[in-house]
């Protein structure tokens, strides 16, 4: 990424030493089975935060002042378990730094890195899984890190909650907590969901955020549009709720394919990106120091399906 910088803020606020905030790019598509082209994602969410106006109306904030550094991009693609572990790696190297990390991806599949760093230095983690897709399979095409595969480890080892839900193989319901998934056909009818899903969740909170969760009419730019999903204004609302109630550790967004004759969706993906670090940071002044809090005493994955024995 050379001396390129988040949105092309001054090269004062991305300074490593100086930002609260770190973003990582993934530009990793090795295991898509339908549109190819999400590994050119971060490239286009990168272009389109240049373009885009650094005050947040809706929170009277800057966050950017914040300070965002740029990491060097994470390229492994030998294999999808090497670009995992690399992902991992590299997630749990800046938390340790004690920043705010997050991720753009590439396709699903980087999750399983981003969600296991995160698991191994905050307890009882709650995963919050915004997406089209259930992506529950134990193994699929011969890896068990594949696009389809990306919560599956999450279902295992976190508090797996599953928000915008309407597509799915069958053998997915064998793992699928019901209690804990929200089917957009459901949501459609009842607005108690975000209610319900935040009341589910445990204080610490890692969000995972497949871009086609969004409805294809406002998100057309994925690698396998679903009709019937989230619109703008309804998924800032359920953010910014879940930013307020509880204590996000982190996040990342994944699946923008861009299309070089629609630039919407790119530019979609660096608002929501901006908006959800306006949430986080909404409280917090420019001056104030940043304890991101994981728990040293963590250092390892949890390999126990997770008990929600925590009062939340």
């Amino acid at each position: 990424m050379s001396n390129r910088t988040y949105a092309g803020i001054p090269e004062e606020f991305g300074k490593l030493e100086n930002a609260k905030i770190v973003l990582i790019p993934v530009p990793y598509d090795g295991t898509s089975t339908w549109q190819k082209g999400a590994d050119k994602g971060p490239d286009a969410f990168l272009d389109a935060s240049e373009n885009m106006e650094l005050y947040d109306i809706e929170t009277g904030t800057e966050v950017y002042q914040q300070g965002v550094f740029l990491a060097n991009a994470v390229t492994e693609n030998e294999s999808p378990e090497a670009m995992v572990d690399a992902v991992h790696k590299a997630t749990k190297k800046y938390i340790k730094k004690n920043k705010f990390v997050t991720i753009f991806g590439g396709e699903h599949s980087i999750s399983i890195g981003t969600i296991r760093a995160f698991n191994d230095m905050y307890p009882s983690l709650t995963v919050l899984h915004i997406d089209a897709h259930a992506d529950l399979r134990k193994e699929y095409e011969g890896t068990t890190c594949n696009h389809a595969c990306a919560v599956y480890e999450a279902s295992q080892t976190t508090n797996l909650i599953q928000v915008g839900i309407r597509s799915m193989d069958v053998m997915e319901k064998t793992v699928m907590d019901a209690d804990k998934t929200y089917f957009a056909h459901d949501m459609a009818m009842d607005d108690s969901w975000m209610d319900s899903a935040i009341d589910q969740m445990t204080k610490n909170v890692f969000i995972t955020f497949d871009l086609d969760a969004f409805d294809p009419s406002i998100m057309p730019s994925t690698g396998t549009p679903e009709p019937g999903g989230l619109l703008w204004y309804e998924a800032l609302d359920f953010l910014k709720q879940v930013f307020a109630e509880k204590n996000v550790v982190g996040f990342d967004i994944v699946e923008l394919c861009p299309n070089k004759k629609e630039k919407s969706s790119d530019f979609l993906a660096a608002k929501l990106y901006y908006k959800m670090l306006s949430y986080k940071f909404l409280n917090e002044g420019v001056d104030d120091d940043y304890d991101n809090a994981f728990d040293n005493t963590k250092q390892k994955n949890n390999t126990v399906k997770f008990t929600d024995n925590d009062a939340y």
